[in-house]
């Protein structure tokens, strides 16, 4: 699996992949909707994806001495992968703002999402959404993108949206606390958004497995 996974990182990722990770940065943009950056990895992502079915990369990876379900495994693991990268990056960014960055005006008179361990835990939830809805979706033909990539895309703004709403209603401002503020909350919302990405995805992976093992390449 593991060699897989070389494959995948090597010859299968277009390039533009690895530059949308730098996305994660967003999170220092004050008055800015810093959920978009779960998005706009989730479309390097799917650069990737365009780029191997251009080149037959499931065809060719199904020909491989390994098991077919091997190569939905390896798309996961990658995806898993340029996800972990993303969130670690953006984590740090996080963790300077809740930090070294608390006390700054930019950020407490910012009207938008602060970055926060509830942040983290929306990131969590966007990135689930893609492992289920597109790479999911994705792997029910083993070909077609469009259609999955856009409800990835509706979800994707409606769980912005939601993020950015969620705070604004009464009894809720608690969620955009400042720094370690409510971090009883901010665990607990970061927990939710943990649990909601491992279940998405396994789930995702159970089902793309069954799928692909119908389909006639």
């Amino acid at each position: 699996m593991m060699k897989l996974l070389k494959k995948e990182l090597r010859l299968a990722a277009s390039p533009v992949t690895y530059l949308f990770i730098v996305f994660g940065m967003t999170a220092l943009i004050p008055g800015y909707p810093i959920l978009i950056g779960s998005f706009f990895l989730g479309l390097g992502l799917f650069q990737s994806f365009q780029t191997a079915r251009e080149a037959n990369d499931l065809t060719y990876t199904a020909l491989l001495p390994v098991a077919k379900t091997d190569a939905v495994r390896a798309k996961y693991l990658f995806c898993g992968f340029i996800q972990l990268c993303y969130l670690l990056l953006t984590s740090a960014v996080t963790l300077i703002r809740m930090t070294a960055l608390s006390g700054a005006k930019v950020y407490i008179n910012n009207p938008m999402m602060n970055a926060n361990l509830v942040y983290l835990g929306f990131v969590m939830l966007s990135l689930g959404l893609f492992q289920s809805v597109f790479v999911g979706g994705f792997f029910k033909t083993g070909y077609s993108l469009a259609r999955p990539f856009l409800r990835f895309i509706i979800l994707s703004f409606l769980t912005v949206g939601l993020g950015e709403t969620l705070f604004h209603l009464p009894g809720m401002s608690a969620l955009n606390s400042p720094g370690f503020s409510n971090i009883g909350l901010q665990l607990a919302a970061l927990l939710l958004g943990a649990i909601s990405y491992f279940a998405l995805t396994a789930v995702s992976v159970q089902r793309s497995l069954r799928s692909f093992e119908r389909i006639d390449l």
